[in-house]
């Protein structure tokens, strides 16, 4: 037994080294690539170790993308999109795990039946719908003669406010959680909102925390949104700022490379500060269906 428990942790510990070494790799040769020169970039055979570091890739990238000013705007989007799913989420996910009302079940299987619907299909609707937004950026009563929500933030945030993901991820969580504690506390007197938040938001910190990172992720990474809503210069994202190193049916892999790296760097950052709340958080959720 013992020696049959060797090889089998033996073969888990290659297999996970492989898939590591695979996962790996590409952030590797991306900051390879990146402090390289130009004329490594393609040299065949591969060169692993550059015969010189440079830095000039990372100074071309701020040169033609003003990174803060994208910075400053896809920071602002994920946090508010953090924050109101956050908020909504946990709403409504308790009030689908915790309380019972007529038609609860239908609408959350609705709800599961809208997240196998991808967020392509929804695009244009999105569109139409933010664009004849009536009183909203020169538009009349109608929704006719003006733009709308278009070309503005809240064209990102609104859509997503409360994603149906974070709806489904927070009720997982709370179905999870005794309710015996939501008894107690209706028995000595406090209302609903007082039980979500003073009792079960305290105890689903976990769960926040990886919605949070989730949510952050998505708004940090998204592109087709901002480029079909967004099409003021000073409100591009950072996504969009790195299309800025593909023109003429070429690309600058140098400064692409670097900038894609400086991208990463807040999602490490959250990841890094919060993986203890996230790892708790996956291991939770979904225990109870």
């Amino acid at each position: 037994m013992k020696q049959q428990y060797y090889w089998q942790t033996t073969i888990l510990y290659i297999i996970s080294i492989a898939v590591c070494i695979v996962m790996v790799v590409p952030f590797v040769w991306s900051l390879i690539t990146s402090i390289r020169p130009d004329e490594e970039i393609f040299m065949l055979p591969i060169q692993w170790i550059p015969s010189s570091i440079t830095l000039e890739h990372y100074r071309k990238a701020f040169e033609l993308v003003p990174f803060a000013l994208y910075f400053w705007n896809s920071f602002y989007l994920a946090f508010m999109g953090v924050l109101f799913n956050l908020l909504f989420g946990s709403l409504s996910g308790y009030a689908f795990a915790k309380l019972h009302f007529r038609g609860r079940d239908t609408m959350f299987k609705i709800l599961l039946a809208a997240m196998m619907i991808p967020g392509v299909v929804t695009m244009i609707p999105q569109f139409f719908v933010l664009k004849h937004i009536p009183f909203m950026g020169g538009n009349d009563w109608l929704g006719g003669g003006g733009n709308g929500l278009l070309n503005s933030f809240w064209a990102i945030i609104l859509p997503g406010a409360s994603g149906s993901f974070a709806v489904f991820f927070m009720r997982q969580f709370f179905v999870s959680l005794p309710s015996d504690l939501q008894e107690v506390a209706r028995i000595e007197g406090s209302g609903e909102l007082r039980i979500f938040w003073n009792i079960y938001i305290p105890l689903a910190k976990p769960a926040l925390a990886t919605l949070g990172i989730f949510t952050f992720q998505a708004g940090w990474n998204s592109f087709l949104g901002p480029l079909i809503m967004l099409n003021d210069p000073a409100k591009k994202t950072i996504q969009l700022g790195l299309a800025a190193f593909t023109y003429n049916k070429q690309v600058d892999f140098g400064p692409l490379m670097a900038g894609a790296l400086i991208a990463v760097v807040p999602i490490l950052i959250l990841f890094l500060l919060l993986q203890k709340y996230f790892v708790q958080g996956i291991a939770f959720t979904g225990t109870k269906g």
